[in-house]
C-alpha cells in the first residue's frame, strides 16, 4: 500500500487500517450508490450484502464517502447506516469533493471521486454498477461523465457492468478510446449494457481471468502509462434484463426528462427513478445482482494484485 503521507482529513476504517498493514487485497466500493441509488433500508442492506460479497471473496470492503468533512476509506457499519439515512448527502466528483472536505460537508462519492481516494489510500480495485459516459444529446449539451476523464488520469482498475444503458454507448466508448482507456470485457466479445449484456457493440478488448486483468494492470504501470482500466463484468444470464426491453422504457424515461427541462447531476438519478417505475422494480432487482457480481470480479481481481506484490 502507499507510503506517502496523507492529509490527516483522510482516514480509514479499523478494517481497512488492518488490511493494508498486512499487505492484504483491498476493493474500494463508491457511496452515491448507498444515497441516490435507493431508498432507506433497501440501500443499506444493499451496501451491506456487497461489502459481505467482497469478504466472502477474499478482499476486505472499502466503502468511500466525506462524512462531517473527513474523507472515510471504509465505513463502519455504524457510519453505514448513517449515510443511508442522509437523505441531503452531496454527490461528489473530482470537481468539488475539495471543497465538501474543506467544508466540513458530507457527501456520497461517484466513480471519479471514488478513484481518487482510492489512489490517495493506495488501493487499485474498485467495484461499482456501471460508469457515467457521453450523456443522449451531448451534441448540444456537453453533457459528458467526470468519470471518463478520470479513467484515463487515475490508476485504478475499475469493474463495472459497462456503462449504464441510458447513455450515448457508441460516443462514450469512443470518448475512452480517445483518451487512451483500456476497454476490456470478461468473458465475452460483447460490450455490456448495464441491465443487458449486450449492447450491440464489440469490445475493444477481452480477457477471461482476474490474473489476465491483473497482469494488464501491472503492465500499464511499468511501461508508466497514466491513468486506469475499465472492465466490464456482464450481469449474469439469469438476472438480465435484455436490450430490447430495457430500450423502450429508456426512451421514455428520457423524453420525460428532456420534456421537464431535467440536466446535469439530476439527469441520472431521474432516470433510474422512471425506469424503476417503468419496470415494475426490475431494474433494481437487475441492478443489486449486477453489483454483486462486480464485488465478486473486483475481489478476485484485488487477491491478485496482492499475491504479486508478496
Amino acid at each position: 500500500m502507499s507510503k506517502t503521507a496523507l492529509p490527516e482529513f483522510i482516514t480509514f476504517s479499523p478494517e481497512v487500517a488492518a488490511a493494508r498493514a498486512a499487505g492484504e487485497a483491498i476493493v474500494a466500493l463508491e457511496s452515491t450508490i448507498i444515497t441516490h441509488g435507493m431508498p432507506y433500508p433497501q440501500n443499506l442492506e444493499m451496501a451491506r450484502k456487497v461489502e459481505s460479497e467482497v469478504r466472502a471473496h477474499g478482499a476486505v470492503p472499502a466503502t468511500i464517502a466525506v462524512i462531517d468533512g473527513a474523507l472515510k476509506i471504509g465505513l463502519t457499519d455504524h457510519e453505514l447506516q448513517s449515510l443511508a439515512q442522509t437523505p441531503d448527502a452531496l454527490k461528489l466528483s473530482r470537481a468539488d469533493l475539495a471543497a465538501c472536505i474543506a467544508g466540513g460537508g458530507t457527501g456520497a462519492t461517484t466513480v471519479a471521486a471514488t478513484m481518487i481516494a482510492a489512489a490517495r489510500g493506495g488501493i487499485s480495485t474498485f467495484a461499482t454498477g456501471g460508469i457515467g459516459g457521453v450523456h443522449k444529446g451531448a451534441s448540444e449539451s456537453f453533457d459528458i461523465s467526470a468519470d471518463l476523464q478520470e479513467l484515463a488520469q487515475t490508476p485504478i482498475t475499475v469493474v463495472c457492468a459497462g456503462a449504464k444503458a441510458i447513455l450515448d454507448m457508441p460516443k462514450t466508448l469512443e470518448v475512452l478510446e480517445t483518451l487512451g482507456v483500456p476497454v476490456i470485457t470478461y468473458g465475452q466479445d460483447a460490450f455490456p449494457a448495464f441491465w443487458s449484456r449486450d449492447s450491440g457493440l464489440p469490445s475493444p478488448l477481452r480477457i477471461d481471468t482476474a490474473a489476465g486483468i491483473a497482469a494488464a494492470h501491472r503492465t500499464r504501470a511499468a511501461l508508466g502509462l497514466p491513468g486506469g482500466q475499465l472492465v466490464a463484468n456482464p450481469i449474469p444470464a439469469a438476472d438480465e434484463i435484455p436490450a430490447q426491453t430495457m430500450i423502450p422504457m429508456i426512451n421514455a424515461a428520457q423524453a420525460e426528462a428532456d420534456a421537464q427541462g431535467i440536466q446535469a447531476k439530476s439527469v441520472t438519478p431521474f432516470l433510474l427513478n422512471r425506469i424503476f417505475e417503468l419496470s415494475q422494480g426490475r431494474s433494481l432487482a437487475a441492478n443489486i445482482q449486477l453489483v454483486l457480481n462486480n464485488a465478486r470480479l473486483a475481489a478476485a481481481i484485488a487477491c491478485e494484485m496482492s499475491t504479486a506484490k508478496q
